[in-house]
């Protein structure tokens, strides 16, 4: 759930180092960001530094975007996502709380299971896109976007305080645990190591606390933002460097940063809040209409539901989709062409493939364009060049499912 895309230029397809574009989401100056508990152990180990989301944080170490990028597919990366906001909620209607503001079934979960879900809104636009953990705690542990903190925090403690007024049991606790990503296939023989609880019995979505090569009281989520085997570790802020340092130890694990995080999700096929889904998109747009829980759909009890599931059956005017080009790398907010040289959309995430060799791209489309296959041209500073529509994820993903 990465917040920004980078722009990557070099001749070829355009790898090497990342340009920091403000607009993007990234900015130079590191006056006034905020810090994670990693920001010195960043510094220390080479971290280029840059503004994202308010925060200070690496967009990449000693090793270039490619190799950093390709290491991650090939063997295993630690990410620190620290910025990310980290939520509990507790109390007997925990549950009724947080459907009240998202479209999945929460109820449905099992101890220690989550879901991608959705904030949505009364006009049925994503609020943001976050992560729901039913623990066997007893409370639910939300991870939701940096650059989205103070309007989810805003959205949750006046629906927390609306409820309570109504004699509802829920409270709210932010969490100061720093986390980190452990990402790639050397993952769970890395973590094992360090474990005694048996990560084959872990699979994708679900999460217990465990200690983590002695730091006790971590939270491990099988999940992250590459489409590769990962883990989330949610760890106490006063101990994460030491964690960070343990699973350095190993030398399959590389840091990496901000700029091969951002092509790893787009080869994923995954979804950038403020690029490919804002405010302004409903689920259907977005092709997330997954993240809708079946028992939802038919109570339409959640924010924006007559609008959404109007969208489902009536189709949408526009869907995203993924292209792949020839020619320059296309980037976010480049003109989509269809017959006739008539703009039909508009790119929102672009970039180079590290593993394919070939530009890839998320963008919206009118529907009747949509379908997988269909031609279609991409305006690269005033040029047009062909591409296509084509399935996601561009890269096939690798998450683990017990067997």
């Amino acid at each position: 759930m990465l917040r920004a895309a980078v722009r990557l230029v070099s001749p070829r397809l355009g790898f090497g180092e990342p340009t920091l574009c403000a607009k993007r989401g990234y900015a130079a100056g590191q006056d006034s960001l905020k810090q994670t508990p990693l920001y010195d152990f960043h510094r220390h180990h080479g971290g280029k530094m840059v503004g994202f989301a308010g925060w200070s944080l690496p967009v990449q170490y000693t090793h270039s975007h490619l190799e950093s990028h390709l290491h991650t597919r090939q063997h295993c990366s630690l990410f620190d996502v620290s910025h990310m906001l980290q939520t509990r909620v507790f109390g007997r209607d925990r549950v009724k709380f947080l459907e009240s503001l998202v479209v999945g079934d929460i109820a449905e979960l099992k101890p220690d299971q989550g879901t991608l879900s959705l904030f949505t809104h009364e006009k049925g636009g994503i609020i943001d896109d976050l992560i729901v953990t039913s623990t066997s705690e007893q409370h639910l542990y939300v991870v939701s976007n940096a650059g989205c903190m103070y309007k989810d925090l805003a959205l949750m403690q006046n629906k927390a305080k609306e409820m309570k007024a109504a004699g509802c049991d829920v409270d709210l606790e932010v969490s100061d645990n720093a986390l980190l990503a452990l990402q790639g296939p050397a993952m769970a023989r890395v973590l094992q190591a360090g474990v005694s609880d048996n990560l084959a019995k872990l699979p994708f979505m679900s999460s217990a606390v465990m200690g983590v090569f002695g730091v006790q009281g971590c939270r491990v989520t099988r999940c992250g933002y590459t489409g590769e085997d990962g883990v989330e570790i949610s760890v106490p802020a006063s101990r994460a460097v030491e964690l960070a340092e343990l699973l350095l130890r190993d030398p399959t694990v590389w840091l990496a940063g901000l700029a091969a995080r951002d092509s790893l999700r787009l080869e994923a096929g995954l979804c950038l809040y403020g690029n490919d889904i804002e405010e302004s998109t409903t689920p259907v747009e977005a092709s997330l209409t997954w993240t809708l829980g079946k028992r939802r759909r038919i109570a339409m009890d959640f924010p924006g539901a007559h609008i959404i599931l109007a969208q489902i059956k009536e189709k949408p005017k526009r869907k995203r989709v993924g292209l792949i080009s020839t020619g320059p790398p296309i980037r976010q907010h480049m003109p989509i062409l269809g017959p006739e040289d008539k703009i039909i959309g508009e790119v929102t995430s672009g970039c180079p493939s590290p593993c394919l060799q070939k530009n890839i791209a998320m963008g919206y489309v009118e529907s009747e364009h949509s379908k997988l296959n269909t031609a279609i041209m991409v305006e690269v500073r005033k040029k047009s060049y062909p591409a296509q529509v084509t399935k996601m994820p561009f890269v096939p993903t690798h998450y683990y499912t017990v067997k």
